[in-house]
């Protein structure tokens, strides 16, 4: 009779103690999210205060001007242009690659192949950036020069592994169900992946694209080695080098002319709320995805 109460209050005090470490791990998760939240309130507010000054239009419509006096209105024109021409050019380079990747290894390739491939991305995402940049260089610029077509090639090799990954996961999310009743009407597998599984998946694919696109955008290693050495017109030919965003930050932090690192600070502001805005995007496509599918099953 004696060893029931003591397996009761045994087996209680372990009820306690597994509630107590419970609570523990939710209030470290919360602190942690906490903490999260709290550096990237700080770093959006410390590059607004210093960039919003000089956040206006002519910010994003007036080119700079050399050794221009204090009164003559500068801006960062041939950087947004320049980071227009070379993001759109690398998307239309990664975007159509890497969901071409992703539906052979995700509904054709057998095991073994699609295991070796997605490694291969695996790794192709981990390697640094300044890494692709040389690899870029010494492939297209040495003996060429730079130009903007180099830049974008450098930020679409980045991308590929990011857009097929990514189109991966959401293919993966369609019921085999729909794949099996199109193919028990005969319809051809290519044709099925076309028009049955492929549409399932397009929201997941501008999620992963939009990700992919604020990834790329702020990038600066790759560019210093592909297309840095440029004018201060604005151009939008991607035969010539052109100037970027990312770089321009770099080079106008270097300039000992406080005006200067106001624009760089602004141009900052312009690029972090681009990144944001986009990210919020790609959640709420990927929830619209999420749920479209699961009503599919």
């Amino acid at each position: 009779m004696s060893a029931q109460p003591s397996a009761l209050m045994a087996r209680s005090h372990g009820l306690r103690r597994r509630r107590a470490v419970n609570r523990g791990m939710e209030w470290m998760a919360w602190l942690a999210a906490l903490i999260a939240v709290a550096i990237l309130g700080v770093v959006v507010w410390s590059v607004a205060r210093r960039g919003a000054s000089e956040l206006n239009l002519n910010l994003l419509t007036k080119s700079p001007v050399p050794f221009a006096p204090p009164n003559v209105t500068q801006g960062l024109a041939n950087a947004f242009a320049g980071t227009l021409v070379i993001v759109g050019l690398a998307t239309a380079m990664a975007l159509p690659i890497g969901i071409l990747v992703a539906l052979y290894l995700n509904e054709f390739a057998p095991p073994s192949i699609k295991n070796g491939v997605s490694l291969t991305l695996d790794v192709l995402n981990g390697i640094p950036a300044v890494v692709i940049g040389i690899f870029v260089f010494g492939l297209l610029v040495v003996g060429h020069g730079q130009s903007g077509m180099a830049g974008a090639f450098a930020l679409a090799v980045l991308m590929l592994p990011l857009v097929s990954r990514s189109t991966m996961e959401v293919l993966a999310l369609v019921p085999n169900s729909l794949r099996e009743a199109s193919l028990g009407l005969g319809v051809p597998r290519w044709r099925t992946t076309l028009s049955i599984v492929l549409p399932q998946t397009l929201g997941g694919i501008v999620t992963g694209t939009v990700l992919a696109v604020a990834r790329v955008a702020g990038e600066t290693a790759p560019l210093l080695f592909t297309s840095s050495i440029v004018a201060n017109a604005t151009s939008w030919n991607p035969g010539h080098a052109l100037q970027t965003v990312p770089v321009a930050i770099f080079e106008l932090s270097e300039s000992p002319d406080p005006a200067d690192h106001a624009r760089a600070w602004a141009a900052a502001l312009v690029l972090l709320l681009f990144i944001m805005f986009a990210s919020l995007g790609a959640r709420w496509l990927a929830t619209r995805t999420r749920r479209k599918l699961g009503a599919a099953r």
